[in-house]
């Protein structure tokens, strides 16, 4: 049994399809099928049931698949874990960060890439629970994003720092002249709103219901903030998003929204019992030192 072997059929056993599995291994499809197929004959067992459109799991696939798992995990750890005794930092970085964290990180990057070229940084931009797959996938080395409403049991989040879902809009929208935004206020105003699935939709609808959000005016819902940031810039429209999300925006300000539960956390997002490259452990530390986290801890 090799390592490759196990590789093959964790990815096939995960899309379904050996041509998929065989694309995101890099190898043609028959050099797969014949990896997986000699792994079914020294254990004896047949792992796929195929068909000329995809393949899935026997119960002996279903079994050997945790399995399967925990040894890659523990082969790459091991990799990982000598490389750090180099104290080196080299190769590559993946990190995830939701739309919303993104603006916060520009500084880190910067710095981190200056003081450590050797080291190619890989930023992925989905949604929380996009990130969170990929993540317990081992796609990605941690993710930056606020504290899901979902709990994850694998994962291990440390706050960076606190602060309150905000309304977003022009400087000179009468509601930026608030201390606090109620929702009786915002029903006065059209709602460029976040789509369901990013995280300030997400903490928005677990803190409200029913009436209350039917009342809301929502005119449009969109799925990237940048196109949703400029909606706001050239009308009077309103937004719900973290104050994070117009970090280092001209023409855009923000007033939290009096609601209860309404704190929200960014995190550091980790894979629980897997080892911490030095070049993560140093991206963490950057950030945690840079102006833009101060400042929403200040905020806070």
């Amino acid at each position: 049994m090799e390592l490759r072997q196990l590789r093959y059929f964790i990815k096939a056993a995960e899309l379904h399809n050996f041509s998929e599995a065989a694309k995101a291994m890099f190898v043609t499809q028959s050099t797969l099928s014949q990896q997986i197929k000699q792994l079914e004959d020294e254990l004896g067992v047949m792992l796929f049931l195929r068909n000329s459109h995809d393949v899935s799991l026997t119960n002996e696939g279903e079994q050997l698949l945790p399995f399967a798992l925990e040894t890659v995990s523990s082969a790459d750890n091991c990799v990982e874990q000598m490389n750090g005794l180099k104290n080196l930092l080299t190769g590559s970085l993946y990190i995830g960060v939701t739309y919303s964290f993104s603006p916060i990180i520009t500084e880190t990057m910067l710095e981190f890439s200056h003081k450590h070229p050797n080291v190619i940084l890989h930023i992925v931009y989905k949604t929380m629970g996009e990130l969170m797959t990929m993540l317990q996938h081992r796609e990605l080395d941690f993710v930056l994003a606020f504290k899901p409403l979902e709990n994850y049991p694998k994962i291990q989040s440390d706050v960076l720092f606190h602060e309150p879902l905000s309304v977003i809009a022009r400087t000179d929208h009468p509601l930026m002249q608030l201390d606090k935004v109620t929702l009786s206020d915002l029903q006065r105003f059209d709602i460029a709103m976040p789509a369901r699935g990013m995280q300030p939709r997400e903490m928005l609808d677990a803190a409200i219901a029913g009436e209350e959000e039917q009342q809301l005016n929502v005119r449009m819902e969109l799925n990237d903030v940048s196109i949703l940031l400029n909606v706001l810039k050239q009308s009077q429209y309103v937004s719900i998003l973290s104050d994070t999300a117009i970090h280092d925006v001209e023409g855009l300000a923000s007033v939290p929204l009096d609601i209860d539960h309404n704190l929200m956390e960014g995190c550091i997002h980790r894979l629980k019992g897997v080892y911490t490259k030095n070049s993560a452990e140093e991206f963490c530390r950057i950030l945690r030192e840079s102006t833009a986290i101060k400042k929403y801890n200040l905020d806070f």
